[in-house]
């Protein structure tokens, strides 16, 4: 708020985030001088502050009329004084100046989106309109984690400009102005965090200046949504005050919602507009709106104004990015089963918890402990300068278990001093034996979550090495999150050990709710949906970010980035792999390297280096990471030198640059400090993996036992997952044999067995090579195709495909059989029931939109699979593909890529194309997926089958197309005109029966989807009546997994 202040601030003492101050010159003092200095505060919370400014210039003798960027100064000079200038035409500017006679003329802040880049900046014009000199300072608060990149002042006319320089480089400058007697001032920070940003002038009456920073953030993903958070204080009534957001999503934008964070006092102010892709949010109170009351003169604009938002998610593979050379990899799966947790809860009780920081802790506890599900195992811990356990090792969150925690919890009362470091070796202790035990789920999220608020007074006292002792006892797959409350915690700490054990940190002050706060971030963690995640990309790629990563917790999001050469390649694929519930995924996408270029290119919002930015944030994130785990001198040396190169190419301040802002002759020279930590000299960072640890600071309990895992265990119990290894040669034909090569016919599959609708055909698979030209088979005799020397056995395959058409193939005799099943919608159909093998497949038809001719066609809109002996069932519709493992289900969309694996099951989808599922090596279904324009007056999306003969089922299988695995002798002859021009007829003898069968094409859909690839074959009319065992009414099921009952 506007008031007479001293210039001293300390911990004690909150600033707002943005404020405007004026603090008057002593009585009587001349105005012939004009004080610069800039103010840079990176900063959690804002300490005590010293000043050191050198070297005053002289004032102008006269002042001219200045205009600067949208407002008039008109200080005069009369009789050698100085005459506050006045408005024409709005009476609002008197009524906004405070009794320190300072106007805010505009206070605006401007921000833009393009694919969670966050580029804002904020402007603010202000005037001294006093007769004396006074200090106006803009004080701003940056989103921790953010970049500053750019600031400049203008003063009357005169613009002071940044630059970012090598901190070393551009202390010396300062040092050489001040030695010359220049304008220079300086800031220096016992701070680590860059959160706040502060300039501060004394300027003489009359003077406007304006201020403007920019900066820049990776906008995070949490629960399931973007949070843009800005701060917007002014500290008193703005003649404008303006936000305006813009967000610009090539992937789509789902939804946006802008909170009332500031208060009913500005419901319905703000305005929104959406589109598909870009939405607009625009914030512009009055003065009057601005005011507390009608007759107030402080602003009730006091808080943060948040944009939050969503984008549309249609592959579970992510989206990729490219433009200008960069691409981003946004990866962010939804409808996965969540992975079971091993969670111990590491709570302080010390004495400075006690009042209502325990209360509210207590309050958030008893609901997390609830919020457990019934496969997580679980255990509490608090310490003081001692440690208690609940319980000694993890139990089962069944709700008897969470409602004696629960009453564990309140009783707890505070007191004595804060042994973090064998707290946290104990709850290690813990989880390390569970695992030695085999106690512990080989799919499950084993993590840590310490509670505290402040820094160890008992016992270990040393930061670094709580840190080391961690780090040597903790396994690599065990997360620790550290919760910080309260201002005496030391958060670096937390966040340096939160981060170098594969988790996060989070903070919350004394003045929010403790409780809210605690729960939300536990909701973050709350919900692993997959671990072990890697992220390869094909050859043309580099200096890609980090891509691997321990867990992903729903709701969140991962960020890959990296430079890729379009010269090189006109797509980039990507796979990923990862351990779902009870599965493994392998997940592709590919992404055409100019495929931004055109709607970017006519968005002017749009910031068209926001892959190469957004690279750039990361990259330097990572590398600072890094740096604090950097074993030798040598090593840490190199990654600071990449950080200050990236830091200067990029423009943006880090710890290792300077900001320095001059006039524009260089009278006047002003430097931003990075910040000095008072702390760092404890938390270096260099931790020395493997270095003896001090005895006296590992409590005996905590050496591991004798016991060693098992590696073997990862793929122990009964919902271990059946992983495939073997190397991962991205662009290249699989190797591993997983994907037949029968599923992606070549160019001239005359002769194959196909089923298009209701028809099926047969056709073995062992001589189609994927990617190898296949010979033709031409009919030379009736019935009979001849055989190409390179193809001894021809390409065979059973099929079932369009309105439905089976084509069977008979390899013996090689011959093509089709028939037609003509049924109602809502009917299912097996195609193959082997009770011996324990698998059932199930097709149920769907009806065209409308009849035609007085008919209606039917298509398979679902295909059911059931592997009994495996407890497995697989649904393929036309809306996705869902794997179910009991009451635990898991889903694959057609716009993925990708395949899973389960109890030697592999699933592999090729987005929108087809589905296949192998079984043991030995059997192997493909489906066939047809995409039809939506508003088409008839068709509708539809399913194909292809069933290689080959399967290995049981001498007893059967069904419509599993009967034919024991091949039928099969006699055509006597072949005649039809009464059809330019078809033949021919009788065939089968099963002692004659049957007069016509010659016809079918369509193999396997190569190409929209037109199909011939198949001649001989056509059984009425349903296939005579060829089939009994009648195809005798192959309707009740279910989708049901077996066939013996005909």
């Amino acid at each position: 708020m506007m008031k007479w202040q001293s210039l001293h601030i300390d911990r004690e003492h909150k600033e707002p985030p943005f404020s405007l101050r004026a603090h008057r010159s002593p009585e009587g003092e001349k105005m012939k001088s004009v004080a610069c200095f800039l103010v840079l505060v990176f900063a959690t919370e804002i300490q005590s502050l010293d000043f050191l400014v050198a070297g005053i210039p002289e004032v102008p003798d006269e002042l001219l009329d200045l205009e600067m960027d949208g407002f008039v100064a008109k200080s005069t000079l009369r009789d050698r004084r100085y005459q506050r200038s006045t408005s024409n035409g709005d009476n609002s500017a008197e009524s906004i100046t405070g009794d320190d006679n300072v106007i805010l003329h505009s206070y605006k802040v401007q921000s833009t989106i393009t694919s969670r880049l966050a580029n804002t900046m904020v402007r603010a014009k202000v005037e001294n309109t006093a007769r004396h000199p006074q200090n106006l300072v803009f004080d701003v608060q940056i989103p921790k984690g953010a970049f500053i990149h750019n600031f400049t002042m203008n003063v009357n006319g005169i613009t002071f400009t940044s630059s970012v320089q090598e901190k070393s480089a551009a202390r010396s400058r300062y040092a050489q102005a001040r030695a010359k007697g220049k304008t220079a001032g300086i800031l220096r920070s016992n701070a680590l965090d860059m959160e706040n940003f502060k300039a501060e002038l004394n300027v003489p009456g009359g003077t406007k200046v304006q201020f403007e920073i920019h900066y820049q953030e990776l906008i995070r993903r949490k629960l399931s949504s973007y949070e843009h958070l800005i701060p917007l204080q002014p500290g008193r009534l703005a003649k404008h005050l303006e936000v305006d957001v813009r967000i610009i999503e090539p992937q789509g934008i789902s939804f946006v919602h802008v909170p009332n964070a500031l208060g009913d006092h500005f419901a319905d102010i703000t305005t929104m507009s959406k589109g598909e892709k870009k939405a607009h949010v625009s914030f512009k109170p009055t003065v009057a709106q601005q005011r507390k009351c009608p007759t107030c003169s402080a602003t009730a604009v006091d808080g943060n104004f948040v944009v939050t938002y969503d984008v549309n998610r249609d592959s579970k593979a992510g989206e990729l990015e490219i433009f200008n050379g960069y691409f981003i990899h946004y990866f962010a799966p939804e409808n996965l089963d969540p992975l079971p947790k091993n969670i111990l809860f590491v709570i302080d009780v010390s004495g400075s918890m006690w009042g209502l920081k325990m209360k509210q802790t207590v309050e958030a506890m008893k609901t997390i402990l609830g919020d457990l599900r019934s496969d997580d195992q679980f255990s509490v811990l608090d310490f003081n300068h001692n440690v208690r356990c609940w319980r000694d090792s993890l139990v089962q969150a069944s709700p008897s278990q969470t409602e004696a925690a629960k009453k564990y919890i309140e009783g707890i009362h505070p007191n004595g001093g804060t042994n973090i470091n064998d707290a946290l070796l104990r709850a290690i202790f813990i989880l390390n034996e569970a695992n030695n035990m085999k106690m512990l789920d080989p799919n499950s999220v084993s993590m840590i979550v310490l509670v505290s608020d402040g820094d160890p007074t008992v016992g270990e006292l040393k930061l670094p090495t709580i840190q080391k002792n961690v780090k040597k006892n903790i396994r690599d797959d065990i997360s620790l999150f550290c919760l910080g409350i309260g201002f005496d915690v030391d958060y670096d700490f937390l966040k340096r050990l939160a981060h170098e054990n594969n988790g996060m940190a989070h903070r919350i002050f004394g003045n929010q709710d403790t409780s809210s706060q605690m729960k939300k971030f536990y909701n973050q963690v709350s919900t692993p949906l997959l671990k072990n995640l890697e992220f390869n990309y094909q050859q043309g790629v580099s200096d890609v970010t980090h891509n691997s990563f321990q867990n992903y917790f729903g709701g969140s999001e991962i960020l890959v980035a990296g430079k890729v050469d379009a010269d090189k390649a006109q797509h980039l694929e990507s796979v990923i792999s990862a351990t779902a519930s009870n599965a493994q995924l392998v997940l592709e996408t590919l992404a055409d390297v100019e495929g931004l270029d055109e709607f970017l290119s006519k968005d002017a919002h749009a910031d068209p280096k926001f892959t190469e930015k957004l690279w750039a944030y990361l990259t330097i994130n990572q590398l600072m990471a890094e740096r604090n785990l950097a074993p030798t001198a040598a090593l840490k040396r190199n990654i600071t030198k990449a950080i200050l190169q990236m830091s200067l190419d990029h423009h943006i301040v880090t710890p290792y640059t300077a900001m320095l802002i001059e006039s524009p002759n260089g009278d006047e020279m002003m430097l931003a400090d990075s910040p000095q930590d008072r702390k760092r000299a404890c938390c270096p960072g260099t931790l020395a993996v493997g270095h003896p640890k001090p005895d006296a600071s590992i409590p005996p309990w905590a050496k591991p036992s004798s016991r060693t895992m098992d590696p073997s265990s990862l793929l122990m119990g009964p919902t271990a997952a059946a992983i495939h290894v073997g190397p991962l040669v991205i662009g290249q034909a699989p190797t591993d044999n997983s994907i037949p090569s029968w599923v992606q016919p070549t160019t001239k599959p005359v002769g194959l067995a196909a089923v298009m609708g209701p028809s099926i055909s047969a056709i073995p698979a062992a001589s189609l090579h994927l990617g190898q030209p296949k010979p033709d088979n031409s009919t030379t005799s009736l019935g009979q195709s001849s055989k190409s020397p390179g193809d001894p056995a021809g390409s065979r395959i059973h099929s079932v495909d369009n309105d439905p058409h089976f084509i069977i193939n008979l390899p013996r005799q090689q011959k093509d059989i089709c028939f037609n099943i003509d049924s109602r919608p809502g009917a299912i159909l097996n195609l193959v029931s082997d009770a011996e093998s324990g698998v059932t497949v199930n097709g149920q038809l769907i009806g065209a939109k409308k009849t035609v001719n007085n008919k209606l066609k039917t298509y398979f809109g679902e295909i059911g699979f059931s592997f009994e002996n495996k407890g497995l069932k697989v649904k393929v519709s036309t809306e996705d593909i869902t794997l179910k493992d009991g009451s635990s289900s898991i889903s694959l969309s057609w716009s993925d890529t990708g395949s899973l694996i389960r109890r030697r099951l592999r699933i592999s989808v090729k987005k929108d194309s087809n589905v296949t599922i192998t079984v043991d090596g030995q059997m192997t279904f493909m489906v066939l997926l047809h995409r039809v324009w939506k508003k088409h007056p008839v068709n509708v999306d539809f399913l194909g089958i292809y069933i290689p003969p080959t399967n290995n089922f049981s001498s007893s299988v059967h069904g419509l197309i599993g009967q034919f695995t024991l091949e039928p002798n099969v006699l055509i002859y006597n072949e005649r005109p039809s009464h059809v021009p330019g078809k033949s007829e021919a009788t065939m003898e089968v099963k002692g029966l004659k049957l007069t069968v016509t010659r016809g094409l079918q369509k193999d859909y396997r190569l190409n989807r929209v037109l199909g690839t011939d198949v001649q074959c001989w056509f059984v009319h009425n349903n296939g009546k005579g060829f089939l065992d009994g009648s195809y009414t005798d192959y309707l099921v009740p279910t989708l997994y049901s077996y066939l009952k013996p005909l």
